[in-house]
């Protein structure tokens, strides 16, 4: 093997080598991908395609469809409705920011007579109650309301446990007066965490004695601070149906629109 021949072998391998190190540091970062929950594989901590594990948004499979227990329509006077539906969510630590929903109002004889389209969240563990105020249907008097999810495929997102134990809402001081004539509910909401809580509905349900609903309303608060506590009313312009022996008022918020001051 002549001088010759042996200095091209050694530039043949430093050229090939340069090649090969220059090609394997273009393909290892393809190779080596660091996991996202936007690659469309499931991988690094997901249980499922870009869900579950650390992503923001929860597997559909693993998550437990909300139960529609109930959904009726309130006279308020007459000729206008509030629509409401109560629901129980399963899933501890998963919520959804917003699905749109519908009411369907139908009268005596199941004949169709209004609708009401909307759009909601639904918070994490535990009930609670999709409000629609003011329906006008005229002349027509509904007696059958039925309420469905309009959205094909729900969002659900995790939420942790540490910020859903620390968020708490307290209810006291409940008193219902002048059911016979024009009545009053009136409460205290007390926010127990360091949380800035914004767009905070509060809807109130009455119940008489086997349980049914007899009424409901809706109040409003634009912000609870943390620990701040705040007396709020429901009122009625008219006499309720039916004698009251329970009373629910269920706080609702937007768990993603909570920070802390």
């Amino acid at each position: 093997m002549t001088w010759a021949f042996k200095r091209q072998a050694f530039y043949l391998v430093v050229l090939i080598l340069f090649f090969g190190v220059f090609g394997f540091l273009i393909i290892s970062p393809k190779l080596n991908k660091t996991p996202t929950c936007f690659d469309n594989k499931q991988n690094g901590t997901e249980t499922g395609v870009d869900c579950g594990g650390s992503c923001a948004i929860a597997c559909l499979a693993q998550t437990d469809p909300v139960s529609i227990l109930w959904a009726r329509a309130f006279r308020v006077i007459p000729g206008r409705y509030n629509a409401v539906a109560y629901f129980e969510n399963h899933n501890k630590n998963t919520v959804i920011n917003k699905i749109n929903y519908r009411f369907r109002f139908a009268d005596g004889n199941n004949v169709y007579i209004g609708k009401r389209e909307g759009s909601t969240y639904i918070p994490a563990s535990g009930s609670f109650a999709v409000f629609e105020p003011g329906i006008d249907i005229g002349n027509s008097i509904p007696v059958y309301t039925t309420f469905e999810f309009t959205d094909p495929v729900p969002k659900w997102t995790q939420v942790s446990q540490e910020k859903i134990n620390q968020l708490k809402v307290l209810v006291s001081n409940i008193n219902l007066v002048g059911e016979d004539t024009s009545p009053v509910l009136s409460a205290t909401l007390k926010n127990t965490s360091l949380f800035t809580i914004p767009d905070v509905d509060v809807v109130a349900i009455l119940y008489d004695a086997n349980g049914n609903a007899v009424s409901t309303s809706r109040t409003y608060l634009n912000q609870l601070a943390p620990e701040e506590i705040k007396n709020i009313n429901f009122t009625w312009p008219e006499p309720l149906p039916n004698k009251v022996v329970e009373k629910e008022i269920i706080p609702m918020y937007n768990i993603d629109l909570v920070k802390l001051k």
